[in-house]
């Protein structure tokens, strides 16, 4: 395992993006075999993380709900293609047809993203959004029924992350159970598998150590305590847990179900069900054709990885992110929680498998991108200092200004090909499209905007 990398990786993302605190933990079978804790879960009183510091799962939960409806299905409780209004109050039909249990499981209800979960974690912690009367599923149906003139496609045609449908799975469960959600999780999921750091309820989490602080994060700004929605958000993401409960969960899947769910229950989830949006580029380093990056199952997301399968699922509730992510034939899998929004966890997750796998990381295409990006940055001249600019690096795109002070123009780089050499880039321009090529000439970067040549001078 390239630890030291790793951990240097790690800390310097975080001083990037502000990140407070982090956990992290890898399994390998049923053994941890790397766990630490980074920065603080408390800022004002300066504690620190440790590999049993609990955060917001977030949306990993939704695994957790997607594995309690095929528990339910193993018990002949109810099946993946019953119609959700045989349990609920909720009779949208997209394009005249039913919405099945299976098409909430994958997101592809038809219905786009209503944006409840969105309009309450910012509201409640500052950040704008819309106060909304929700204190559960009921209350997020009753939000939603008036959502008919919102549908875009026939159920199972298409993915849209669909927060209230895995509130309503919650509901459903609840239903069939005769159940609460929380107690029901707990009961054939946590106790099972022996998660003892794993609660839902805030009296819960109030009486425990060790519990990281949910933060607002700014650059440059002290980061500033946030709030989780305890009641508003349980099924589709309220789970409160730490790492080394989540490597327990992990290991259930490497190891075939631990007796709580069966392989063939397993095997529903982490079969690809509907492609999510993402598109690969491979334009940008070879000539290979474009596509979908990324598939849904059932509560569990799947991706290539070094040409192996990853399953897992991120989580972001704002003032807390989350990633578990696996690799069945390696029998290895990580988990990442923090306390702030930041660097993706996602990437983290995979920098830390390619980490302990000795793995050529510069093949992420993430690590790709960010590193001939970076590689770009600086600040430039014109033909004898005639002109400055400025280039700077924003999520996966450049930022170029030319000019200077509040008279610099600003321009948005796309980029087109990223190369050791050279680099395209195109930008929108008075309608139209202009390239902006970047070059390497025995070390020196330089780049070519309309009918200028810049030259780099130093760092920013």
């Amino acid at each position: 395992m390239n630890k030291s990398f790793l951990e240097s990786f790690i800390f310097e993302k975080m001083s990037e993006t502000a990140l407070p605190g982090l956990s992290i933990a890898i399994i390998k079978e049923d053994e941890i075999v790397y766990a630490r804790g980074f920065g603080q879960r408390d800022v004002e009183n300066g504690l620190p993380t440790s590999p049993d510091t609990m955060y917001s799962a977030a949306s990993v939960t939704k695994s957790f709900t997607a594995l309690a409806i095929l528990q339910l299905v193993e018990q002949a409780k109810l099946t993946l293609d019953d119609d959700i209004s045989e349990y609920l109050d909720f009779n949208i039909k997209p394009k005249g047809q039913n919405i099945l249990i299976k098409h909430l499981l994958s997101h592809s209800s038809g219905i786009p993203s209503l944006g409840y979960a969105e309009a309450l974690i910012n509201h409640v912690n500052g950040l704008g959004g819309k106060a909304l009367p929700i204190a559960g599923p009921k209350d997020i149906m009753t939000f939603a029924s008036g959502a008919s003139d919102w549908v875009e496609t026939k159920p199972g045609e298409r993915w849209f992350y669909f927060n209230e449908g895995y509130a309503m799975l919650g509901q459903i469960i609840e239903e069939v159970s005769g159940l609460a959600y929380n107690d029901y999780i707990r009961q054939n999921i946590l106790e099972p598998l022996d998660m003892n750091r794993s609660y839902f309820a805030k009296k819960e989490i109030d009486a425990l150590d060790d519990v990281a602080v949910p933060y607002n994060v700014r650059l440059g700004q002290i980061p500033e305590p946030g709030h989780y929605l305890y009641r508003s958000i349980r099924s589709e993401g309220g789970l409160i847990t730490s790492v080394v409960d989540l490597t327990k969960y992990i290991a259930m899947y490497l190891s075939g179900g631990k007796g709580i769910i069966s392989k063939a229950s397993l095997k529903q989830m982490q079969t690809p069900r509907v492609a999510m949006p993402w598109l690969s580029r491979p334009e940008l380093f070879s000539n290979k054709k474009a596509k979908a990056v990324a598939h849904y199952g059932y509560g569990l997301i799947l991706e290539d990885f070094y040409g192996e399968k990853l399953i897992g699922h991120s989580g972001h509730v704002g003032v807390a992110t989350a990633q578990i992510s696996f690799l069945p034939k390696q029998n290895l899998g990580v988990a990442i929680l923090a306390n702030g929004g930041g660097y993706a966890t996602s990437q983290f997750a995979k920098t830390a498998l390619a980490s302990y796998l000795e793995k050529d990381i510069s093949k992420l295409t993430f690590m790709a991108t960010d590193n001939s990006l970076s590689n770009l940055t600086g600040r430039y001249q014109a033909y004898k200092g005639t002109i400055n600019a400025k280039v700077i690096k924003h999520a996966d795109f450049l930022k170029l200004f030319i000019g200077q002070g509040e008279n610099a123009e600003e321009q948005i780089l796309v980029p087109k090909t990223l190369g050791k050499d050279k680099s395209r880039f195109f930008t929108l321009l008075n309608g139209a499209s202009l390239d902006v090529e970047f070059y390497n000439r025995n070390g020196n970067i330089e780049f070519i905007f309309e009918r200028y040549k810049f030259k780099r001078i130093g760092p920013i």
